[in-house]
Parts: structure tokens; sequence; C-alpha cells
């Protein structure tokens, strides 16, 4: 495909996810089905440009002085991509392809941009309007800045299991992806994120993948579960296991002694924990699954630990998914707040005395973070807060002893962890 082909493509792909308000990988699912003559690097071209826009739609919008899908294309060429004019207009012209000619007015705002500086903070954060106030109770005078990082690409990032081998073994293998070990856990590896028209290396091509060696997993949830703190030889409950990413994480911790029972509320997410434990060599797991009656009976003020990866609005991952922070809706984050006020309670039911409950969301915002642990402590006097005191970590933690995680100050997707424990009435 010629540039004015992938142009048109992008601008009709972010116009279905407007108008029709489609994910962007089903709408992306849609466009290449219909454009079977696309190869591998057009589609990689107009996924990178598409996801480029929705990071920054707010923000391109305000430069471009339009709205529209089109508006955002050009502004992300111009201003991400660092596209002359000219080459815009080249590309947008190339007929019968093309999007179509560059107007006077858009030729303006690529020459000489609304500027950023004049934008109030939500803008120049790229983040919707209406989460201001919570943006400003989590970072304050560095919420514009907590916003761009949050619309930058992320690198992928890998846990090396340690029931399988060892970083400097999994070193070695990895060296095709360019994966680098990081400073903060010596099982964290991370391949920089690619340039916008490039795909990734494949993981799963690297023979020890399929083997269980590593898993894909952010380096920020890797810390939320390093949090937990020593795991071997105890009775753990991860009670919204899901696909299971966590869990693997805590059971490589435990080395395959005590229990690890992971649990979640629909059934079809644990369907991927049963494979990936299998392939990761885990033998401490049980599957506690809702098909089951009663699945959770007889845990009850057993575990030493109970962690809960919490449903939330997902906003530390907008780098991954930048298109579910504009569909994102106040009255989603009210939903969340009740889910989880619902789980924490369920939690405590299953922390023995002197156990811990880990309580940990991939959210920003305070509403689903301290607010939460706050109104949970007034509801359970027996629970504390405690202070996580892993040296590796101590640099995230904040004032009150939670962490808190953000692309700027951590170099990961935003999380929240907070550690509670559960002490004798």
């Amino acid at each position: 495909m010629r540039d004015g082909g992938r142009l048109s493509a992008a601008i009709d792909v972010l116009s279905d996810v407007e108008l029709r308000h489609k994910p962007i990988r089903m709408a992306l699912k849609t466009w290449g089905d219909s454009a079977r003559y696309a190869g591998s690097r057009d589609r990689a071209w107009v996924t990178g440009l598409a996801l480029d826009v929705l990071r920054r739609r707010r923000s391109l919008a305000w430069r471009m002085s339009d709205d529209s899908p089109r508006a955002a294309v050009l502004g992300a060429l111009a201003f991400a991509w660092n596209w002359t004019p000219d080459r815009i207009a080249e590309a947008c012209g190339d007929a019968p392809h093309g999007p179509g000619e560059v107007t006077e007015a858009e030729r303006d705002a690529l020459m000489s941009p609304r500027a950023l500086s004049d934008a109030p903070a939500d803008v120049r954060g790229d983040y919707p309007g209406w989460m201001a106030a919570s943006f400003d109770r989590a970072f304050g005078e560095a919420a514009a800045a907590e916003g761009e990082a949050l619309s930058a690409r992320a690198p992928v990032d890998l846990r090396i299991n340690a029931l399988k081998t060892d970083p400097v073994r999994a070193a070695k293998v990895l060296l095709p992806l360019h994966a680098v070990q990081t400073e903060v856990l010596p099982d964290a590896f991370r391949i920089p994120a690619p340039e916008p028209t490039e795909r990734a290396g494949a993981v799963e091509t690297i023979p020890q993948f399929s083997k269980g060696w590593f898993e894909v997993q952010d380096l920020g949830s890797q810390i939320a579960a390093a949090a937990a703190g020593p795991v071997k030889g105890a009775q753990v409950l991860d009670l919204c296991a899901g696909g299971g990413g966590k869990t693997l994480a805590l059971a490589a911790a435990m080395g395959n002694t005590g229990q690890i029972y992971a649990y979640d509320s629909e059934a079809r997410r644990l369907a991927d924990t049963i494979r990936r434990a299998d392939r990761a060599g885990v033998r401490n797991l049980q599957i506690r699954s809702p098909v089951q009656p009663d699945p959770l009976k007889g845990l009850e003020d057993r575990m030493d630990l109970v962690f809960i990866d919490a449903p939330c609005t997902g906003t530390g991952a907008w780098r991954r998914h930048p298109d579910t922070k504009w569909r994102l809706s106040p009255e989603t984050l009210a939903k969340r707040m009740a889910d989880q006020d619902i789980v924490l309670d369920l939690g405590a039911t299953f922390t023995r005395i002197g156990g811990r409950m880990v309580y940990v969301t991939c959210s920003i915002l305070p509403e689903e973070d301290e607010d939460r642990v706050a109104a949970f402590l007034q509801r359970r006097t027996d629970f504390v807060l405690t202070a996580v005191t892993d040296p590796a970590l101590i640099a995230y933690r904040t004032a009150e002893g939670f962490l808190r995680l953000s692309p700027r100050s951590s170099d990961t997707d935003g999380f929240f962890v907070a550690l509670l424990e559960r002490r004798a009435p």
C-alpha cells in the first residue's frame, strides 16, 4: 500500500471507532478483513497510527482546531511522527487512494498549530475532562505530565519464571528480542517499545516461551505481586485471578511450596490460568471455579495471604488500550467502586488473624485506590494498613505507605497497591 491508502485506512478505522463506538481492535479487524491486499507492514502502520491518534486525541484536536478523525490523523503525522506538511500533503493527494487534498485550514494548522501551553491540563494530558479533579488529587501540578506519559507507547515486559530457569539463562535466549534486564526486579526483562510503524518482536517465536521459561507481564504488575512479600510455604488465595498473570508470579515466588488457590467470578477467565500454570510447571495450584457449588468453602479465616487484583477502570493501562479512556464514564467508575468494596469485604472473610490482604488496582484514580481502602478500614476495624518494606520497592511508596506506580514515576503501567493486615479484635 502507498501512504495515501494507509492514511485513508487509518481515518476509516478511527471513524468506525468514533461513529459506531467500536473498540479499536474490532475496528482494525473489520478493516483488515476487508483489506486482504494489505501486507503485515501495512497493517502495523495503520494500527500504529490509529493507536497514536487515540492516545493523543484531545491534544491533537486542540492543535489542529478540529476534532475530526481526519484532522487527528494529520496532526499525529505532524506532531508525533514528525512528518513535514509537504509530505502529508503529498500522501493525502495521492489519487485515487489518498483521503483528499489538504485544505488551506489544515495546512495552516500543520504549519502553525495552536499552542498546547494555552490548553488546560486535561487537554495537555489527553484525559477526559470529567476526570480532571481525580488527576489533580492523584498528581497535583504533575497531572498533565502524568497524562502525557500515559499517552506514550508501552514496552513489552517479561517475567522470568523461577520454576523453570534463571535470569542468566533467560537473557541468552532473549537476545534476538533485544530484551534487557530491569534494575527493579531481577526476574523482569524489557523489550523497548517499537517504532510506531513496526511490530514488536514476537515473544512466542522463542522456543523457551512454550517451555514456560517466561511470561509477558508488565513490570508494574510484577511489582504488585512482589509487594505481597514472602510467600513460601504460605496458604494463598488469588481472589480475582483472571487470566492468571499474578497467580503465576505468586506461584513462582512460592517455589511450589504451600498452596495457592485461584478464583475468579467469571469461569471463562480461569481457562487460561490452567493452561499457563501447566506450561509454567506450577504444582501447588488449586482452581476454585464459580461453576462449582460454594467454590470457596473451607477457606474462611485460613489464608496467610489474600491477593485481590480488583476489577477497576484500567486507567493505568491506557498506554496499551488507549481507546478505553474515551469510553470510560462516571457511571462505569461508580460501578467499579461498588465492585471493589464487595471484593474487599469478601477477601477479609478468608484472611486469618495475623494474615495479610493485598489490594491492587491497575488504576491511577484515588476513588478506586486510597478511597476504597479508607472505606474498608472504617468497615473492618480488625484490619490495619501496613507499609511496603521491600527495599527494591520503597522508591514507589507514598507517604501513607501505599505503592503508586505510573509511566512517569516508575516507567510502568499505572498501579496502586495497599497492604492490609488482620489483627485480633
